[in-house]
């Protein structure tokens, strides 16, 4: 997984490469992140980059990741640009800040909030995602409390609500967080659920402040 400044980096070399620019020069003038060269040999290593001659380029792996990278911060240019009406600067400092933490459900319900766009607000295309392509027409998943989610269900934990902050530290040392996918095992006589390669009893009290996005399969198509 790549870390915020690696994303920067590449969407740099994204956006130097949409103008047919691939020297370090052209990508530092793009990249609101320093960086060395050292940090340029960490993304070759990782397979995401090549070097060729005085040219920088996407491995097969690091142009799908710098794809999904960019899709994530032109979606968020455009839920800002017109849902928050912020523009410019603005604009561009609060996008690359709800990039990094949109997850791929998130950012697939504001895209088929704002109409599957096609291009962001200075008109740079917008990559399609899996609900563009199926041209999904309603939002199906919701960010519900856990024991909303009946035995089977999914849900990706967005955030966890504290009853109080020892059995928050204690859901975290477990690996319990957010971005972690849980399947509901059964509800009696206990809450159980399942993540990774864990079962856990959940008092249903803790659980209630659990909060997941809800996976549901049966979104609706044209």
């Amino acid at each position: 997984m790549l870390n915020e400044k690696q994303e920067e980096i590449m969407e740099a070399i994204w956006c130097a490469a949409e103008y047919k620019k691939y020297s370090i020069d052209e990508i530092k003038k793009r990249c609101i992140v320093e960086f060395t060269e050292d940090d340029l040999s960490e993304l070759e290593k990782m397979g995401m980059i090549l070097f060729k001659q005085d040219r920088i380029l996407f491995s097969g792996k690091g142009k799908e990741t710098a794809k999904a990278i960019m899709r994530r911060h032109r979606i968020a240019e455009v839920l800002v640009s017109s849902i928050l009406k912020l523009r410019n600067s603005a604009m561009e400092e609060i996008a690359c800040k709800v990039e990094h933490c949109l997850l791929e459900e998130v950012e697939e319900s504001i895209c088929t909030l704002l109409g599957h766009p096609a291009v962001c607000p200075d008109g740079k295309p917008i990559p399609e995602g899996k609900c563009c392509k199926n041209r999904l027409k309603v939002i199906g998943n919701t960010v519900v409390s856990l024991v909303k989610l009946k035995p089977g269900e999914k849900g990706k934990i967005t955030y966890i609500k504290p009853g109080s902050h020892s059995n928050l530290h204690q859901l975290i040392s477990i690996g319990l967080q957010p971005g972690i996918i849980v399947t509901v095992h059964r509800e009696k006589p206990v809450f159980c659920i399942r993540f990774e390669n864990t079962e856990l009893a959940l008092d249903a009290e803790i659980a209630k402040n659990i909060f997941v996005w809800k996976i549901d399969k049966d979104l609706m198509i044209e």
